[in-house]
């Protein structure tokens, strides 16, 4: 974004709601001509001055149904809308990201805006993206004041997070080192957990540390895999190999509405740098190897490999690196596919 910031410019999705003492510009940028694919509607918002964030209606049981109500609009189950009902698991989860003033923050699936209340009164410039156009309005309008929020109606996994992290980077006044890096503060759908996870954790290069509140049981099987179980899959060597996550704490279901069936948890994962991933020679090589083995994980390693290179090969590199010639996928942690990988990937 190529404007000025000098009075605090950034981008949201809708028109805010008229504050003609706080507003001074709204430009509505021209449509594409060329009939592609229409991108999301942005508006420019500019405050001027240090407005603070303003201390919008409370995010309990009947402020969420009369924001609700505000847009005629009702939880979705096919997008997942479970919202936050309890402002201090907002403020435990803005605490485990350690968000502090002048951070920039993705935040997925804002709803009506609890949770980004909390990430602005924490001093976070927020980047939310939400993918139901209504929600995206209302979020737009209540944050409209403060200067902090650029809004996106889309879906996150088709959303280019690193462009517009980028752009707040660039715009935001508040960033004093070049070297600050954004953090990713949400609680997301549970169904789009493993997208999100699969879409985030490989950007240890803009992002520090990925918060996020998922279904609890979920949160075990990333957190806590164990070898030979059903539950140790692809997924937990992935999350491994981009990431040190850590379980946080539990929530319980009553903190919702609507209710779920399920518990959720609070997970941090600690996004590794570059530099810091285990030595392949090429991660998408690696996870074609892993995600061979475990495609076919009732088969031993010997066998299920056999498009990379012989059994016998591969029975002598399980050995070289302290495993049995017989072994089969969940028996080995990350560091021995990588071992495997390197022994046997021919480059």
């Amino acid at each position: 974004m190529s404007h000025s910031l000098s009075h605090q410019c950034y981008l949201q999705t809708l028109p805010p709601i008229s504050h003609s003492s706080s507003f001074n510009c709204h430009h509505k940028p021209p449509q594409k001509a060329n009939g592609s694919r229409r991108s999301p509607k942005l508006y420019i918002t500019c405050a001027r001055g240090n407005n603070r964030p303003s201390t919008p209606n409370k995010d309990d049981y009947h402020g969420t149904l009369k924001a609700l109500n505000s847009k005629g609009r009702s939880p979705r189950k096919s997008l997942g809308q479970n919202y936050m009902l309890n402002s201090e698991i907002n403020e435990q989860l803005v605490g485990v990201a350690g968000v502090q003033e002048g951070d920039v923050v993705l935040e997925i699936g804002p709803g009506t805006g609890s949770l980004t209340n909390t990430l602005i009164n924490s001093g976070a410039v927020v980047l939310a993206v939400e993918k139901d156009k209504h929600m995206a309005a209302l979020v737009s309008e209540r944050f409209s004041s403060t200067g902090k929020l650029k809004v996106l109606n889309e879906d996150i996994v088709k959303c280019h997070v690193r462009s517009h992290i980028s752009s707040l980077h660039e715009n935001a006044k508040e960033i004093d080192s070049d070297n600050r890096k954004a953090k990713v503060v949400a609680n997301i759908p549970f169904y789009i957990s493993t997208d999100v996870i699969k879409l985030l954790l490989p950007m240890g290069d803009i992002f520090s540390e990925v918060v996020l509140l998922l279904q609890e049981e979920t949160a075990l099987r990333l957190v806590e895999p164990s070898l030979r179980t059903p539950e140790y899959r692809p997924i937990n060597i992935f999350v491994n190999f981009y990431s040190d996550p850590e379980y946080k704490f539990k929530v319980e279901r009553t903190n919702f509405f609507p209710q779920p069936n399920i518990d959720a948890a609070v997970v941090s994962f600690k996004l590794k740098q570059p530099s810091e991933y285990p030595q392949v020679s090429s991660s998408k090589s690696f996870f074609a190897v892993v995600n061979s083995a475990f495609n076919e994980k009732r088969k031993m390693i010997r066998k299920s490999l056999q498009h990379i290179c012989t059994s016998l090969e591969i029975e002598e590199a399980l050995e070289s690196i302290g495993l049995l010639s017989t072994s089969r996928p969940e028996e080995l942690t990350m560091d021995d596919f990588v071992k495997l990988h390197n022994l046997i990937t021919k480059e």
